[in-house]
Formats: structure tokens, sequence, C-alpha cells
């Protein structure tokens, strides 16, 4: 093993070599999806995969709830199980161009969100977050959306790390189903 390679996994610095106490999660294998040509420097909406989702069938555009002005559907290439993303209809790309409304419903439909995930998977947390712009690692930076990534005690493992490889427990539509009926089971 090089000199660099045991600094680096000492967690030192290579150039001051002082101590360094930051975790890192290395994920290069999303550079694919987020360099390529359907996702980068593609404005317009006929493009766009949050655009298009909502004109296809719940199943097939992996909704799992339609609101007014945003709707709810299963990240296609998910974290975790039950990555969620909730995004505007309109095509905006930042949080300060979507109306008040947008905002307000995207906030309500988050919410709900987490009650469904915890109603239907019981995580033990969750991760949330919204990434502005490519610099900020949007992989799709042309239309808003929040991510809601449920989080379980031990979810992560060595398979993303020695096997590229993330293990998730069920299929993208058996989640979706799974949310579905448990975002109508908690509105009655």
């Amino acid at each position: 093993m090089s000199v660099d390679n045991q600094v680096a996994i000492e967690g030192k610095d290579e150039f001051n070599r002082q101590e360094d106490k930051f975790e890192r999660l290395w994920v290069p294998h999303r550079m694919v999806y987020i360099d390529s040509d359907d996702n980068r420097g593609k404005e317009g909406k006929d493009s766009c995969p949050f655009c298009v989702a909502p004109e296809k069938t719940d199943e097939e555009g992996l909704i799992v709830y339609r609101g007014k002005l945003a709707y709810v559907l299963l990240n296609l290439f998910p974290y975790n199980t039950a990555h969620l993303l909730v995004c505007p209809y309109r095509h905006v790309s930042l949080y300060e161009e979507a109306t008040d409304a947008e905002r307000i419903e995207i906030a309500e439909l988050t919410s709900n969100a987490l009650k469904v995930v915890r109603y239907v998977l019981n995580p033990d947390g969750f991760n949330l977050g919204m990434n502005q712009g490519e610099v900020a690692g949007a992989g799709i930076a042309a239309h808003l959306h929040q991510h809601i990534v449920p989080r379980w005690k031990g979810d992560a493992n060595f398979f993303p790390i020695i096997g590229q490889t993330k293990a998730l427990p069920t299929l993208l539509d058996d989640t979706r189903q799974q949310l579905a009926k448990g975002w109508s089971e908690l509105a009655k």
C-alpha cells in the first residue's frame, strides 16, 4: 500500500497530515447518471423525467400520490428502499422559483410522505433534502425536487463499497404499491 493510500485510509490530509474527522461516502458510480445526456443541459420539459412522469400511469411513472400542484414518486435510482421525491408539476429548477402555493404543497406532501413511510415500513429515521444546481449534487438540476430517504439502523453495509452493489429488499413497483395503499389508508 502506498503512503498516500495509507494516509487516506487513516483519515489524514495528504498535504499537512493533520487529522480529518470527516467520514466520506465515495459514490463515483453516480457520475454515470449525473453526466448522462438525459440529465445534463436539458432545460426543456419534453426531456425532463419529472415532467414526463405525470403523463404516465402511476405504475409506469412510479408515482405514489398526485396532489394539485405537486406529486410524490419513487426515485428510479434509490439510495435506500422507499427513496421518494416530491416534485412540482411545473418545470422550475430553483426553490425560490416555485410559487408560495407550490412550496406549501411540497411541504405538506413531504410531511404526509414521512407519515406514510413510517406507517408502511417503520424506518428509524429519514434524510430530507434538496440539491439546488449541478454543483450542489442535483442529478436533475432543471426540475425542483425534494428527497425523502428512509433510514434504518444498520442499513449501510459493505455492499456499495466492496461489491458496488446496493441491496434493496423490495422491487420499486412493490414499494410503490405499498406506499400508494398506505397513503390512501392514512387519508381516510
